[in-house]
């Protein structure tokens, strides 16, 4: 889109909210519903999109990304009513006569900026949330999955006219414009490069931003932990997506005297899930393009290489790798790795894991396997993450009764049902004062009474 056209876009949406048609509550649920219905009309086109940009099972595309959504805009028809409320909270005697309440508001014009990994279910849930909260918003799917990327595009044009949702495609051109643009409110998923960029720019503006990053999310497992289960769950989330997951395990820190055990549970996990050839495989997903292949590539330590390692260029798939005997040093542990390599670490005594995890950047997701409630508690505690899960992986987010988002490094904000609601929302503070009486104590001239009575109100 040329600036000149993007700069029209931008001002027939701030004309449209000025209106105020997208405050009233019924108008908000009712433009939900039109998305709902257009999600399911397209099921069928929006499994094969997802199949060819990222190799994704029609039952994988459906459990990661269109039931999810579909649940959330459920979630968000049943709630944005009460979201929207007034909510009344205590007056001070100071000020009576008044009724004080929280007003949420939403921002007017935002902009949604969305990653290829899952490009479906992390465009539509942000929009859904920026629709419910009573937004204008201009989406940008982005370049490297162009098929979903489409019918996204079909969806919300069919659904909703430009001046009210818009979709805007290309790449990084696309993007540097309309990050030059002012929007009342950008929503960035992505990695933390450009998730800076996204934060130099807004600070030029005084825009407030959601940025929701990465890191290298740590697998912590103990030996009181149940290695069978944590195996398969590990698996599991490390590998879906092909690894391509912000919340997937990055590394795996397993306690030194379980830790030979624990990747032969997890090589014959692999085995089990994705049969004895994963490359063949046909619910197995693939890297999204080449230059991330050959980044992982370059990431695979042949001497360190317990299983996996092979790949195919072709269909650009990656099999499940674990690597062994992996130190902090080592080039896989110097960046987030966003692929099928597991990479485990060994600790000797519970105690030094506090201070070592402290020492890292924050992470996205944090992952505990232990039946040791202390070891837990503290753990998640005195660490600080995004959010995650106690004998499990990545199933945090799959909920709509809890915000995710990240902290530090791993990005800051959160969404996902009312904590979406109100990431883009504004809430105004209002004092409503009687006029029926006024208390003469807080006007000149003052009087010693006065100074009494204040310090009576104010306890």
């Amino acid at each position: 889109m040329k600036p000149d056209n993007l700069d029209c876009l931008l001002e027939s949406q701030r004309r449209f909210f000025a209106t105020g048609a997208t405050l009233p509550v019924t108008f908000r649920i009712q433009m939900l519903k039109k998305l709902y219905t257009s999600i399911k009309k397209y099921e069928t086109e929006i499994s094969k999109a997802l199949t060819a940009d990222l190799g994704k099972s029609e039952f994988e595309g459906y459990m990661c990304e269109t039931g999810l959504v579909l649940s959330e805009i459920s979630y968000l028809i049943r709630h944005t009513r009460r979201f929207a409320k007034n909510h009344t909270v205590f007056t001070p005697l100071a000020q009576f006569a008044a009724h004080s309440y929280k007003k949420p508001s939403p921002y007017g014009n935002v902009l949604i900026m969305s990653p290829w990994n899952y490009p479906l279910l992390l465009t539509i849930d942000p929009l859904a949330d920026a629709i419910a909260a009573g937004n204008t918003a201009i989406v940008k799917p982005s370049a490297y999955s162009p098929a979903t990327s489409a019918i996204i595009e079909k969806i919300i044009s069919e659904c909703f006219p430009p001046e009210y949702v818009a979709v805007v495609t290309g790449g990084r051109k696309e993007n540097a414009a309309l990050l030059e643009k002012k929007f009342d409110f950008i929503f960035f998923t992505g990695g933390s490069t450009v998730g800076k960029e996204v934060l130099r720019h807004t600070a030029e503006t005084l825009t407030p931003v959601v940025l929701e990053l990465g890191g290298k999310s740590p697998c912590i497992v103990d030996s009181s932990a149940k290695l069978k289960l944590a195996a398969k769950r590990i698996v599991f989330g490390k590998y879906l997506n092909c690894g391509q997951t912000c919340v997937a395990p990055d590394y795996v820190l397993c306690e030194r005297s379980i830790k030979d055990q624990f990747i032969r549970e997890v090589c014959a996990e692999i085995t089990r899930q994705f049969g004895t050839d994963p490359l063949k495989n046909p619910d197995y997903g693939k890297i999204i393009n080449e230059k991330h292949f050959d980044r992982l590539l370059g990431l695979i330590d042949r001497n360190k290489t317990v299983t996996g390692g092979t790949s195919s260029r072709e269909p650009l798939r990656i099999a499940p790798t674990v690597l062994d005997n992996v130190t902090w040093n080592d080039p896989v542990m110097q960046e987030e790795i966003f692929g099928p390599i597991l990479p485990v670490l060994t600790f000797d005594h519970y105690e030094e894991l506090v201070p070592l995890l402290n020492g890292k950047p924050k992470p996205l997701a944090f992952y505990v396997f232990s039946q040791n409630k202390q070891h837990i508690r503290e753990l998640t505690s005195r660490c600080s993450f995004g959010g995650g899960c106690i004998n499990d992986v990545v199933i945090h987010l799959a909920t709509s009764e809890m915000g995710f988002g990240g902290v530090g490094e791993s990005g800051m904000g959160s969404y996902h049902g009312k904590q979406g609601f109100n990431a883009f929302s504004h809430t105004k503070s209002i004092v409503d004062k009687k006029t029926w009486m006024d208390l003469p104590m807080r006007y000149q001239p003052y009087h010693k009474l006065y100074r009494k009575l204040l310090g009576m109100f104010l306890k």
